[in-house]
């Protein structure tokens, strides 16, 4: 990856990425965002949009594909920061050197990681705006945790700068200084919130975490946050190859049927599967869903609820 030339005024910053060959951007960088609607971004013909929280103070960043390269444009007090880290956005950075070699221990991995040779992971370099989203994600379905997700970024948004029809993630601050019964209207329990309330409270902390496995400590010391959740915050926050989602209902199985055509799987026998992977475990898993690969279903599924109903 090369870097084209900067341009910066008091409004706006922009900056020229080329991208490898075959990148996919729309499939490296959709992740960062909820199915169907984020309030907190946007992807689209005309690329991404991705309002920010920065350490510089309020941004938004836009990603468009030109003629082959990336241009990223950034608005707001946090333009300059948030352009700077746009090629770990949009997956840039994400080093897949001595991952073919690992890929071709096993046929089917081999195989996906050809078919998906263009995807990237994402390091947005945001902790607490990921780790909302992680912890609103907590066993429940996905459609109610981004119901839940959609409905607290609009009430505790703010618009976001430039020309954008975006809201930036919650301030930790005010998050922090809610009373966690002000949550129930969103569908989220007391539990969830309680984790989310204590994560708010030191969010600055977490956020000069040097990298993942620091705030994987960090994240895991705090009640109400596991293994699970730490490691879907980090995954897209710091870009982490290896960040394997233990305790999710459907992973284990999904790489137990993939790698050792066993219908259900532990997650002992999971990290068991995936060791000869070590150093992209997670990547390996993230191309199992990209393939649509599956465990055979047996029994009900979780059912839908509504909190705020309670």
């Amino acid at each position: 990856m090369s870097a084209g030339g900067w341009h910066s005024d008091p409004v706006t910053v922009t900056r020229r990425l080329t991208p490898p060959e075959r990148y996919a951007f729309g499939a490296s960088v959709r992740p960062l965002l909820v199915p169907k609607h984020d309030p907190c971004g946007r992807f689209d013909a005309g690329g991404l949009q991705l309002a920010m929280r920065t350490p510089a103070g309020p941004a938004s960043l836009i990603l468009t594909r030109i003629a082959g390269e990336l241009e990223a444009t950034g608005h707001g007090p946090g333009a300059e920061w948030a352009v700077e880290r746009a090629d770990a956005i949009a997956g840039l950075r994400d080093d897949v050197s001595v991952f073919p070699a690992l890929a071709a221990r096993h046929p089917l991995v081999e195989r996906l990681a050809k078919t998906f040779a263009g995807v990237r992971l994402p390091a947005t370099g945001q902790i607490f705006a990921r780790l909302l989203r992680a912890i609103l994600e907590q066993k429940v379905t996905g459609k109610e945790a981004h119901r839940s997700y959609r409905a607290v970024c609009r009430s505790f948004g703010e618009p976001a700068p430039g020309p954008v029809d975006l809201l930036l993630p919650p301030d930790p601050a005010v998050v922090a200084a809610t009373a966690y019964w002000e949550f129930h209207p969103f569908g989220v329990e007391q539990r969830r919130t309680q984790a989310l309330l204590r994560a708010a409270q030191v969010a600055d902390r977490l956020e000069r975490c040097a990298d993942a496995a620091e705030a994987t400590a960090r994240l895991t010391a705090l009640p109400g946050i596991g293994p699970w959740t730490a490691a879907e915050t980090v995954r897209f926050a710091f870009g982490d190859p290896d960040a394997v989602s233990v305790g999710d209902f459907h992973i284990p199985n999904t790489v137990a049927f993939a790698l050792a055509g066993e219908a259900r799987g532990t997650d002992e026998r999971m990290l068991e599967l995936l060791e000869p992977f070590r150093g992209h475990r997670g990547r390996v898993c993230d191309l199992l869903a990209m393939g649509g690969i599956t465990a055979p279903k047996f029994g009900p599924r979780m059912p839908l609820r509504s909190f705020s109903r309670f």
